[in-house]
């Protein structure tokens, strides 16, 4: 991985904290110039979240840009690691999508409890962890000290719609 995206991960963008108010999540969209997609619809026999109790569950995400992937094939083969890391901060995108679709509003959003992500990598590929920092990364400049999560990486050989990542979030919510 190079030096920017390393500097990126750890420098991060400075954010007003989320929980006194000042800036909700959705207003931190549009400073960082971005639009949550629509809500992506589920591929098989399943909910695309489940809320229980004050726990919001989201089933995985893929990196979607309008109805296709952006990016498809494997990190560190078919992806740079610049592609991987988008391709992570897509698919994060779309699951702040499936919370506000869920919630109404993601100023609803208590904390990011954990996300978990799931790349099909190439033989060799080390740098899950600087890939998926494109999700956290996103995550922690839209939702401040919300956003704070646990993580898991998983790797798979083979991906439904031979997608790079898929995401799935844990979300405490504010009823």
């Amino acid at each position: 991985m190079n030096d920017a995206i390393r500097l990126r991960t750890t420098a991060g963008i400075m954010n007003t904290d989320v929980s006194t108010g000042q800036t909700s999540p959705e207003q931190r969209l549009v400073e960082l110039g971005l639009t949550l997609p629509p809500a992506p619809g589920p591929l098989g026999a399943y909910e695309p979240w489940v809320i229980s109790g004050q726990t919001l569950i989201t089933s995985g995400q893929f990196c979607w840009r309008g109805d296709s992937l952006a990016y498809t094939g494997r990190m560190g083969t078919n992806l740079t690691a610049e592609e991987s890391y988008d391709a992570c901060r897509l698919a994060a995108l779309c699951g702040f999508a499936q919370i506000k679709d869920a919630l109404g509003t993601l100023d609803r959003v208590a904390r990011i409890v954990r996300l978990e992500g799931t790349m099909q990598v190439g033989i060799g590929f080390r740098d899950h962890p600087l890939a998926l920092n494109g999700a956290s990364d996103l995550i922690n400049d839209v939702f401040g000290e919300r956003g704070k999560h646990t993580r898991m990486i998983y790797s798979n050989p083979e991906m439904p719609l031979n997608a790079p990542v898929l995401l799935a979030f844990t979300v405490e919510i504010i009823t």
